[in-house]
């Protein structure tokens, strides 16, 4: 609009992909005869997210490179890029083919339409033909190359920014949907890469303990004999059984992960936790954000009391504050952790409907305490 009236501009109203109509504030508006610039503030509400309030910038030119529009004054093409802080694919999986900007199709959609919308309207760019005119779209968000640090980006192989995202335009606050979004993608990606294992995480430090303990040997076996702690056999991490794009941290997430696996064809599933998530894991609840304390100690109380081997350690079980009082307190009792281990993976292997789920426990410390 400012390209086209040479004029600024100090909102617009955008038609989100389900039909919903916003209004955003523009901030920055700088437009010459062949160009317009501006950018909004985004604001994620309630959502954790690293990139509320961040500056999103669009730059719109006319670019004479190639025709582009037809005699309705539509363009058949318009051309989306990348600017500073927006990264490129690098890995296979993802919506997009590796080496495209990371600006995924509903942003795109919701650009090129936006685009059309107001040259549709008025027809003609002041400053030229449009027969020889196509507009150039970049988008740049100037510190994304930071902000990028502090997410799952690399990982899933967009490299040098962050991405546009979005598919409804809408952001719902504390939202789930972001993360398992993200653990979806994350299994593409692991899948296209080639790996047949998955390595589901709740957390980071749980994450890096099984990094560390999965250490290739000649066979590069996964039945936990030829597998040693790294700590006692340090190795390079690229020795490792499994790439990076294996590694997924789930978090809470435990039911949607396990499910997103069996649907997408994944042929074996590691389990990695802590004994109190994964205490949780073993007592049923697919998703371990749930408040359930007090029920879960007493039903690890029960269990504990049902067999010969870990009933002297009930008492301490039902009378715990927490579940990892219980580790610690019985000095990480074999029979305890054999027990929770063997019945999270029984649950796992009921969501997964595939070979046997494996259970892998970090302590507290960043120490294995089981694998199998």
């Amino acid at each position: 609009m400012m390209l086209r009236e040479q004029n600024a501009v100090d909102g617009v109203e955008i038609f989100l992909p389900r039909g919903e109509c916003a209004r955003f504030p523009l901030h920055g508006q700088v437009f010459t005869p062949n160009s317009a610039s501006c950018f909004v503030v985004k604001d994620a509400g309630d959502d954790p997210d690293v990139t509320n309030g961040a500056e999103i910038h669009a730059t719109v030119s006319l670019d004479s490179r190639s025709p582009q529009a037809s005699s309705k004054g539509e363009f058949e093409e318009i051309i989306i890029e990348g600017g500073v802080g927006i990264g490129r694919v690098t890995k296979p999986g993802l919506a997009l083919p590796v080496g495209e900007w990371a600006i995924n199709p509903v942003p795109r959609q919701m650009i090129s339409a936006a685009v059309q919308e107001i040259f549709a309207t008025y027809r003609v760019p002041a400053a030229g033909n449009a027969a020889t005119f196509a507009p150039h779209v970049t988008i740049s968000i100037p510190n994304g190359a930071e902000l990028t640090k502090k997410t799952l980006n690399a990982r899933l192989g967009i490299i040098g920014g962050l991405s546009i995202l979005g598919t409804s335009g809408i952001v719902k606050p504390v939202s789930a949907a972001a993360w398992t979004d993200t653990i979806d993608t994350a299994i593409d990606v692991a899948l296209a890469c080639g790996s047949e294992t998955v390595v589901l995480s709740t957390g980071r430090t749980s994450e890096l303990a099984a990094q560390r303990f999965f250490v290739m040997n000649e066979q590069g076996s996964l039945d936990g004999k030829d597998l040693l702690p790294c700590a006692l056999c340090p190795v390079p991490a690229e020795s490792s059984p499994f790439p990076e794009e294996a590694f997924i941290m789930m978090g809470d997430h435990v039911g949607h992960a396990l499910r997103a696996c069996s649907g997408k064809g994944v042929k074996h599933v590691i389990l990695v936790a802590q004994f109190a998530k994964l205490l949780k894991i073993a007592c049923g609840h697919e998703q371990t954000h749930v408040s359930s304390s007090a029920l879960d100690l007493y039903t690890l109380a029960a269990w504990l009391e049902a067999s010969p081997r870990t009933s002297h350690l009930a008492p301490a079980a039902a009378c715990a504050n927490s579940a990892r009082e219980v580790l610690e307190s019985s000095g990480n009792d074999h029979g305890l952790v054999e027990l929770v281990c063997g019945k999270a993976s029984d649950f796992a292997s009921g969501l997964f409907h595939g070979p046997k789920v494996k259970v892998f426990l970090a302590g507290y410390g960043g120490e294995v305490l089981y694998f199998g």
